[in-house]
């Protein structure tokens, strides 16, 4: 999926079709994005650990989680080593990418306007995370 990266989880990608909805695999797997507002973790307050649906690896725990008003799940901060980033050219702009780094998965992008401490702002696709509770 990434030129020139290599992860620890990789499958084919009709493995990943497999295993993933249309939806998830739209976005995880082909750089997409769910349309805002639209999946239920957004609201999500209880406490606990956000991870990939591609390969269950911890990515965001709910501390760091706040309410951005965007429509998507957002975060001021990931678990330590848990999410890589790049630079993304797409739709005419300049972003930071947000994969999962175990699998290279997309999950979405970060932003500078985000709460202290960090002052960032992971907007993530809901639809790439499941949640386990505490």
């Amino acid at each position: 999926m990434r030129t020139g990266e290599t992860f620890e989880v990789t499958k084919t990608e009709d493995e990943w079709r497999k295993q993933l909805t249309p939806e998830q695999y739209h976005i995880l797997r082909e750089h997409g994005t769910e349309r805002p507002g639209t999946c239920a973790l957004l609201h999500e307050k209880r406490r606990g650990t956000f991870t990939c649906v591609g390969c269950g690896q911890a990515l965001f725990q709910s501390g760091p989680k706040f309410e951005s008003g965007t429509g998507w799940p957002s975060f001021f901060a990931p678990i330590p080593g848990s999410v890589g980033t790049s630079t993304d050219g797409s739709y005419f702009m300049t972003r930071t990418e947000v994969h999962c780094s175990r699998c290279g998965g997309h999950l979405g992008h970060v932003f500078e306007d985000g709460p202290p401490p960090t002052g960032l702002r992971y907007c993530i696709n809901g639809v790439v995370l499941n949640f386990a509770a505490e």
